[in-house]
């Protein structure tokens, strides 16, 4: 197995984490515009297949920007790991409000322990920690790209989820977000 098969093991794991876990979500009462997610997605899903798909490593694309070395691979497997394991962590203290589209849920509950306590929005850093792992580990231009395709939905996504948060929880959301920052923790 190489490293480009190697670093989909954490990506794997976070995806069966998610799906186990989606089953006791809570029913949502307000839901992001259905057009906003389909925008969004299109990012997503550009984002991860320029990440993971190889067929895409033509041209410009498969320009390396780091060494093939052991060393950068093992690097990248690191980040990736860590990534996922933030991912899930902060899947697990967010529980039954998790959604995959901006959502406020029946009893929609403000979680701010575990790594909500550190960044608002955990699963998108451990999102964008892994695909700089998984990049790193690959070491090919796509990856950039769909890290920047990536960044550019959770950009997007933030502002909305922020925007709903603040309704729903008002001055105790806008006391968190003077608090917490919101993806890198005491910068960003």
């Amino acid at each position: 197995m190489d490293r480009h098969e190697f670093v989909n093991i954490p990506w794997l794991i976070l995806l069966l984490v998610s799906a186990v876990a989606a089953i006791g979500t809570k029913r949502s009462e307000r839901v992001q515009h259905s057009t906003s997610q389909l925008a969004h997605g299109f990012l997503i899903i550009g984002g991860f297949a320029m990440l993971f798909w190889q067929r895409l490593s033509i041209g410009v694309l498969a320009w390396r920007f780091v060494p093939d070395s052991p060393t950068v691979g093992a690097a990248g497997l690191a980040l990736t790991s860590a990534g996922v394991a933030v991912a899930i962590w902060a899947r697990f203290f967010l529980g039954r409000n998790w959604s995959g589209a901006v959502t406020i849920k029946r009893d929609h509950s403000l979680v701010r322990r575990g790594p909500y306590a550190i960044v608002r929005h955990p699963i998108y850093a451990g999102f964008v920690l892994a695909m700089i792992g998984t990049a790193l580990a690959i070491g090919e231009l796509r990856c950039l790209l769909g890290i920047a395709l990536a960044l550019t939905h959770w950009w997007f996504k933030t502002r909305i989820e922020e925007q709903f948060l603040l309704e729903q929880f008002g001055d105790e959301y806008a006391q968190y977000r003077r608090e917490v920052k919101a993806l890198i923790p005491f910068v960003l």
